[in-house]
C-alpha cells in the first residue's frame, strides 16, 4: 500500500468542544472587537460574543431546545450567525445549516431529514421559512421573539462525548445522490481547526471579509471557526457584492482572501479592482473547486501577493490539503495537512498508486465524518471499514507531496463552489408533466466553473425549455437551475441503469 503522509507533526488531539476551543482564542482578547457587519457596520467584541453565546445557550435550554436537541439557522453572514452556531453547541445541542436561497420544498425536506425542532432566521426570510417548516416554530433574529431566547447563562460547555455526538449537520450530495446530512462530530471541527491553522500558516490579527456563506463547511471552519479561535476578526457580508469586498479589504487591511474560483477570476480581471488600495494584501487562497495555474499565477502578478489553493470536502469537515505559503506551486491543491494520509487508487482495480500516476484520491484522518446521517449504505459506499474516505476525484500527488486535482470521478456538478447534485435536478425534472426521463451533466465554464445542462425526454404533450426552467425555479434554489435543455429521444445508460454521463458530455462538446 502506498500512502503518502503529511510534510507537517501531528497536531494534538484536545479535549475540548469546537465552543471551548474558539472561546480559548477569544478569552485574552476580551474588548476586542471580533466581528463586523460589513454593511452596517456595527460591531461585537469577544466579550460580547461569549456573553450573547452563554446566555443563549441557558435560553434555548430553558425553552426545551437545549442538549440532544437540534436546531436550524437559516440566514446569511451576519455577527449573529455565529452566536447562534455557537449558542446550540454550548447548550450540547445539534446544529443544521440552511442555505438562505432554498425553496419552501428545500427548507422542509432538510428540517424533516435532520429532525429539527426549531429554525432561526432573519425577517426577510420568514414568509420561506415558515412555508418549509410546517408545525416547526420558526423566530426571527432581531425580533422580540428572538431576544426572548437569551436566558440565564451557562456558564461551561454542556457535557458532551466529543467523538460520537454530532454537533453539526451541514448537506453535501458526497460522490453521489441528493443532499445527505454529514454528521461532523466537535472532534471533527477542532482537529480540523487546528489542523488549518498550521497549514494555511493562520496568523493573529487577520482581518478578512467574510462573504463564503457560514452555512457551507468552507465559511463555517475556514472563516467562522479560525478567525475566531485562531486571534482573527471577520467582517461579515450576507451575500458576495464585489465593490463591498473590495472596500471590506482595503478599509480594513486585509491580509488574507478567501475565496471561490468566480471571485478568483474576478480577482484577476474585473477592472474595478484596481480602483482599491490592496497593498495590505498577502495572500489570495482559493477553494471550494480546483483552478488551474493560469488563474492562480494571474492573481499573483496582478495583486502582487501569493495566491494558494487547497483542497477539502464537507466530508473531511473540510480541510485535507493546503498549498503551503512559502512554497506555493502553480495549479497543486495542496499537501496534507498535519495527521492525514492519502492514497492515490486505481479506478478499475483498486490497486495503490505510486507518485506521479493518476487514480482516485482516498484520504484517512481524524477529520473524516462519522457518517451520512440515516443512511448507512452512502456512508458505507464513502468510508471504507478500515476507515478511508474515498473523495470521489481523480488526481495524482507529485513527489514532493503536492496533489493536483485532474477530473472528477463523482457526478457532483460544482456551480460557483456550490454543489448541485444531477441526481435533485433529474428527480425534479421526471416529476414534471409530460417529462419521462432526464439526465443532468455539468459543462465547463470558465466563470462558473460548471453549468448545469439538462437532456430530457418528453411525452405528449411536451413542455418547453422556459416552462422546464420555470418549474425547476419553483422547486429549487437558484445555483441549482439548469442553464440549457436539450430533447433527445433516449438517455443512454449502461445495462445496470446508470445513465452515462460521459457519453452526453462528449456529444455535447463534439
Amino acid at each position: 500500500m502506498t500512502i503518502f503522509t503529511s510534510p507537517y507533526p501531528d497536531v494534538p488531539t484536545t479535549d475540548l468542544s469546537i465552543t471551548e476551543r474558539v472561546f480559548q482564542g477569544l478569552e485574552k482578547r476580551i474588548d476586542d472587537v471580533v466581528l463586523t457587519d460589513g454593511p452596517s457596520g456595527r460591531t461585537m467584541t469577544a466579550g460580547d460574543f461569549m456573553d450573547q453565546v452563554k446566555r443563549m445557550a441557558g435560553g434555548l435550554t430553558a425553552a426545551g431546545f437545549g442538549a440532544g436537541h437540534t436546531v436550524a439557522i437559516m440566514a446569511p453572514n451576519i455577527p449573529e450567525y455565529c452566536v447562534v452556531f455557537h449558542a446550540v453547541a454550548w447548550g450540547g445541542g445539534t446544529i443544521t445549516t440552511l442555505n438562505p436561497t432554498y425553496t419552501a420544498n428545500e427548507v422542509a425536506h432538510q428540517l424533516a431529514d435532520a429532525g429539527a425542532e426549531l429554525l432561526i432566521t432573519i425577517p426577510d426570510f420568514m414568509g420561506t421559512a415558515t412555508e418549509g417548516a410546517g408545525d416547526i416554530p420558526v423566530i426571527a433574529i432581531g425580533t422580540p421573539e428572538y431576544a426572548a431566547l437569551f436566558g440565564d447563562p451557562i456558564a461551561e460547555q454542556v457535557p458532551v462525548d466529543l467523538d460520537s455526538f454530532t454537533v453539526v449537520l451541514p448537506y453535501s450530495s458526497g460522490t453521489t445522490g441528493l443532499p445527505k446530512g454529514v454528521m461532523l462530530s466537535h472532534r471533527n471541527l477542532v482537529i480540523n481547526l487546528d489542523q488549518s491553522i498550521v497549514a494555511a500558516d493562520f496568523l493573529p490579527g487577520e482581518v478578512t471579509a467574510a462573504f463564503l456563506p457560514f452555512f457551507h463547511i468552507y465559511g463555517m471552519t475556514v472563516l467562522m471557526n479560525i478567525h475566531l479561535a485562531g486571534g482573527g476578526a471577520l467582517v461579515t457580508m450576507p451575500r458576495f457584492d464585489l465593490p463591498m469586498f473590495l472596500q471590506i479589504s482595503q478599509d480594513y487591511k486585509a491580509q488574507r482572501m478567501w475565496v471561490v474560483p468566480p471571485v478568483a477570476l474576478a480577482l484577476a480581471k474585473h477592472p474595478l479592482v484596481d480602483n482599491y488600495d490592496l497593498s495590505s494584501l498577502e495572500m489570495v487562497f482559493i477553494a471550494a473547486a480546483p483552478s488551474g495555474a493560469e488563474l492562480t499565477d494571474a492573481i499573483a502578478a496582478r495583486m502582487n501577493c501569493t495566491a494558494l489553493q487547497g483542497f477539502g470536502m464537507t466530508e473531511l469537515s473540510p480541510v485535507s490539503h493546503v498549498v503551503p505559503r512559502n512554497a506555493p506551486r502553480s495549479g497543486a491543491a495542496g499537501v496534507a495537512t498535519p495527521n492525514t494520509f492519502c492514497r492515490i487508487v486505481d479506478i478499475e482495480n483498486g490497486t495503490d498508486l505510486s507518485s506521479g500516476e493518476e487514480g482516485e484520491l482516498w484520504i484517512k484522518g481524524p477529520q473524516i465524518m462519522q457518517g451520512y446521517l440515516n443512511n448507512a449504505k452512502a456512508t458505507a459506499e464513502t468510508i471504507t471499514s478500515d476507515g478511508w474516505l474515498r473523495t470521489g476525484d481523480i488526481g495524482k500527488i507529485d513527489a514532493d507531496g503536492y496533489l493536483f486535482i485532474t477530473d472528477r470521478l463523482k457526478e457532483l456538478i460544482k456551480y460557483k463552489g456550490f454543489q448541485v447534485a444531477p441526481a435533485e435536478l433529474e428527480a425534479t425534472l421526471v416529476a414534471m408533466d409530460g417529462i419521462t426521463d432526464a439526465a443532468v451533466i455539468g459543462r465547463p465554464d470558465e466563470e462558473a466553473g460548471e453549468l448545469p445542462i439538462a437532456f430530457v425526454v418528453t411525452g405528449d404533450p411536451a413542455p418547453d425549455e422556459a416552462a422546464i426552467k420555470a418549474h425547476i425555479d419553483a422547486q429549487l434554489a437558484h445555483y441549482k437551475q439548469v442553464h440549457e435543455v436539450h430533447f433527445v429521444d433516449a438517455i443512454p445508460k449502461s445495462a445496470s441503469g446508470k445513465i452515462l454521463r460521459r457519453f452526453l458530455r462528449d456529444g455535447l462538446n463534439a
